[in-house]
C-alpha cells in the first residue's frame, strides 16, 4: 500500500480539533507530521431554553418571516430544546411556509433529514458576508422579522448587516461552548505553543480560538502564547475561522482552497516548508538604535491625531479626510516644470525635488495626507533587474524572468541601502511637510512587481506571468518569496525614515480570479503585512476586480483601498464594516464640470452615511488631462459636504 507523501517532514503540528480529533491526528501523521491534537471544546445545550421555545411559538404563529440557520448541529439542538414544549410537526410545517436560509451545506442537510428544503443556501466560503450577499440577491428583508439560530458568541457584524437592511433581528442561542471534560491535552498544547515548541497550528473553528485564549488566561501565559504564535504558522480552515483569529489579533498564514479538514491538512502539508521558513523570517530588518520604528522608542508623531490617521483606525472624525493618489503629477504645471529638466528616474532619485513636488501639491490642493513621490519599480533594480523608463512606452525591464532557471539572478533586498534615495525622500518630505499632515510611504505588491519582472513591462493578458504561475509552482513561490521579503524590508525602512502609514499598490491583481489570488498571492500578502512595523496602518489597494475585496482585509490595522468599479457602500459591505476603507470616485469625473463633481461627491458621501473609517480618495490616480482647478474643487467639496 502506497503512503501519501510526507510533506510535513517531521514538523510538530498542533490542532485543536474536538469532534474529529482521531481523524485529524491520523491525517497529520499520514502526511509526515508529529501530531499534537487536543480537543478544545464541547457543545453544551442550554436547558431549559426558554428563548428557543418562545422563538418556536413565534415561527408557528407567523411572527417570524425569515429564519437563518447557521449550523446543522444548532438546528438539531433547537429541535431538541423545544421537543417537550412545542408540537414539532407544526414547527416544521411553519418553517416550510416561510423563507429559510442555510449558511452552507450542513444546516441544509439537517433540514433534509426532516423532509425540508432550504429556500436559499449560502455559497462557500459561507461567511456572514456571503450570507448577506445571498439575501441582497434574493430576499427583501426590510420591515421583516428575521430569526437567526446562533452558535456560541453572537455575530455582531451579521446582526448589524441585517438591521442595516431594515430587518428586526431575533436571535436564538441553542448551545454554548465549554472546555472539554478533560483539559490535560489542551493545556499541554497551549504551553507548548507559548514556548515555541510547535511549528504549525491547525484551527478548524472560530470557537477553538476563543477557548485556546481562555485556557491561556487560566494558565497565565497569554503574552507568552502570543509571542510563541508569532513564529508559529497559523493555518485556518476558512474565512469564518480566520475572521475570529484576526479579531483576536492573531495573524493567519494559510487558508486552504476549500474550507474542509482534508484540504486544510493536505494543502498545509504541501506548503509547510515554505510557510515555516517564511514565518521564521518575519524579522525582516535589524534596527539600529537611531532608526528604530516609532513603536519601539519614539512618542507618537503629531499627525497621529490627524483626521487621516483617525480614519485609518476606524475612529469618528468631524469630517471625512481626503487625499488623492497621484496628487503630484503631470496634471500640475509645477510638476511639469520640474519634470522637464530630468528623466523620471532622475527625478525619483532626487529627494529634494521629490519633496518639493509633493509638498507643492499638498499645499495647493489642501489635502489631509501626503504620499512620497516615487515609483513602484525602483525596488526591482537592486534585486537584479535592468529597468528603464522609455518615452512613449513607459517602464521596460530588459532582463525579464521567464523560467525557474532565470531566478538564479534574482536576489532579495539584502542591501537595502541601495534604495537610500527613497528613504531620504521620506526624511526630506517629512521635514518639509507641516507636522499635522501624515506622510504615506508605499511599495508595489508582489504580484504587480512579479508581473513587471516577468512580462518586461505592462501587459494586457499577463500571458508569461500566468504561465509561470500555473506551470512552475516552485519558481513562482521562489520569486514571490524574494519579492515579499524585499517589500517588507523596503517599507520598514520607509517607516523608520518617518512615514506614518504605508500603502501597497496591486495595479494588476484584477486579472486574477479570487481562487487564483487566494492560492498564488494571498499567502505572500499576509507575510508582508505581518512583517510590517505594527505601529503604522497599512492600506491594501488592488484594482480591477471587486470580487477580491474580502481578501484584502489583512490584519486589524489594514485599510482596504477600493477602486471605482463598485459602489463604495456595496464594497464596504463585502469587506466588513469593522474595517476602514479608502476610495473610490472614478478619476474621470474630474474631467467634468464642477457641478457634476459636486453631485458625485455628494452621492458617494451619502452612500457612506457618516460611518467612521472612510478616507475619501479616487479609485485610481489623477488623470494627466485633469484641470487642477477641478481637483481643488473636489477637495473643497469633500471638506464641505462631509462636515458632521
Amino acid at each position: 500500500m502506497n503512503k501519501a507523501p510526507a510533506h510535513f517532514e517531521g514538523l510538530n503540528i498542533a490542532a485543536l480539533e474536538s469532534r474529529r480529533a482521531d481523524d485529524m491526528a491520523r491525517m497529520i501523521t499520514r502526511h509526515g507530521g508529529i501530531a499534537h491534537v487536543s480537543p478544545s471544546m464541547r457543545e453544551v445545550p442550554i436547558d431549559p431554553n426558554r428563548a428557543a421555545i418562545d422563538f418556536a411559538y413565534r415561527v408557528i404563529t407567523g411572527e417570524v418571516n425569515v429564519v437563518v440557520l447557521m449550523t446543522g448541529v444548532g438546528f438539531r439542538f433547537l429541535l431538541k430544546a423545544i421537543e417537550r414544549h412545542v408540537d414539532q410537526q407544526r414547527f416544521l410545517d411553519a418553517l416550510s411556509d416561510i423563507t429559510t436560509i442555510c449558511r452552507g451545506p450542513k444546516p441544509a442537510a439537517a433540514m433534509r433529514e426532516l423532509g425540508l428544503t432550504a429556500t436559499y443556501r449560502v455559497p462557500e466560503p459561507n461567511t456572514w458576508r456571503e450570507l448577506l450577499q445571498t439575501i441582497d440577491a434574493n430576499v427583501s428583508i426590510a420591515n421583516q422579522v428575521v430569526g437567526v439560530q446562533e452558535y456560541g458568541v453572537s455575530n455582531a457584524s451579521l446582526v448589524a448587516g441585517l438591521e442595516a437592511r431594515g430587518a428586526t433581528v431575533e436571535t436564538v442561542r441553542v448551545y454554548g461552548w465549554e472546555f472539554p471534560e478533560s483539559t490535560d491535552s489542551l493545556e499541554e498544547n497551549v504551553r507548548a505553543l507559548a514556548n515555541g515548541k510547535r511549528d504549525m497550528l491547525l484551527v478548524t473553528s472560530a470557537h477553538q480560538v476563543v477557548n485556546m485564549l481562555r485556557m491561556a488566561e487560566e494558565l497565565n501565559v497569554v503574552d507568552d502564547l502570543r509571542r510563541g504564535l508569532h513564529s508559529t504558522v497559523i493555518a485556518s480552515i476558512g474565512p469564518t475561522t480566520s475572521e475570529m483569529l484576526r479579531e483576536c489579533e492573531l495573524h493567519v498564514d494559510f487558508e486552504p482552497s476549500h474550507p474542509k479538514m482534508g484540504h486544510l491538512v493536505t494543502e498545509a502539508a504541501r506548503q509547510s516548508s515554505e510557510l515555516t521558513k517564511a514565518k521564521r523570517r518575519v524579522k525582516p530588518i535589524r534596527w539600529s538604535e537611531e532608526s528604530k520604528p516609532q513603536s519601539d522608542n519614539m512618542p507618537p508623531h503629531p499627525s497621529d491625531d490627524s483626521l487621516f490617521m483617525k480614519a485609518c483606525r476606524g475612529e469618528a472624525t468631524e469630517r471625512t479626510p481626503v487625499w488623492l493618489m497621484r496628487q503630484a503629477g503631470r496634471y500640475m504645471a509645477e510638476y511639469r516644470e520640474v519634470r522637464a529638466k530630468q528623466s523620471f528616474l532622475e527625478l525619483c532619485a532626487n529627494p529634494k525635488l521629490c519633496s518639493e513636488v509633493m509638498c507643492t501639491a499638498v499645499d495647493r490642493l489642501g489635502v489631509d495626507a501626503a504620499i512620497i513621490f516615487s515609483d513602484l519599480l525602483p525596488l526591482l533594480v537592486p534585486m537584479g533587474f535592468d529597468l528603464e523608463f522609455v518615452a512613449g512606452d513607459g517602464p521596460v525591464i530588459h532582463n525579464p524572468v521567464r523560467s525557474g532557471d532565470d531566478l538564479s539572478r534574482v536576489k532579495a533586498l539584502d542591501q537595502p541601502e541601495k534604495l537610500d534615495f527613497v528613504y531620504e525622500t521620506v526624511r526630506q518630505t517629512r521635514a518639509d511637510l507641516p507636522e499635522s499632515i501624515p506622510l504615506i510611504g508605499f511599495a508595489g505588491s508582489p504580484f504587480t512587481l512579479a508581473s513587471y519582472a516577468i512580462e518586461g513591462g505592462g501587459s494586457r493578458q499577463y500571458t508569461n506571468t500566468k504561465k509561470l504561475m500555473h506551470s512552475d509552482a516552485g519558481a513562482w513561490a521562489d520569486l514571490m518569496n524574494k519579492l515579499s521579503e524585499s517589500i517588507t524590508v523596503y517599507l520598514n525602512h520607509q517607516i523608520a525614515a518617518g512615514a506614518q502609514c504605508v500603502q501597497l499598490f496591486d495595479s494588476w491583481a484584477g486579472c486574477l480570479s479570487p481562487m487564483d489570488y487566494s492560492k498564488f498571492v494571498l499567502p505572500w500578502m499576509k507575510q508582508i503585512i505581518a512583517g510590517i512595523d505594527p505601529s503604522v496602518p497599512v492600506i491594501n489597494f488592488a484594482t480591477g476586480n471587486p470580487e477580491l475585496l474580502p481578501l484584502l482585509r489583512g490584519d486589524r490595522r489594514t485599510v482596504v483601498g477600493v477602486d471605482w468599479r463598485i459602489s463604495l457602500d456595496v464594497a464596504w459591505q463585502r469587506i466588513g464594516h469593522d474595517c476602514a476603507v479608502q476610495g473610490n470616485m472614478d478619476p474621470s469625473v474630474l474631467l467634468a464640470d464642477p457641478d457634476v463633481i459636486r453631485e458625485t461627491v455628494d452621492q458617494l458621501l451619502q452612500s457612506v452615511d457618516g460611518r467612521p473609517g472612510h478616507i475619501f480618495n479616487l479609485g485610481h490616480g489623477v488623470l494627466k488631462e485633469t484641470p487642477v482647478e477641478n481637483v481643488i474643487a473636489l477637495v473643497e467639496t469633500v471638506k464641505e459636504l462631509s462636515q458632521r
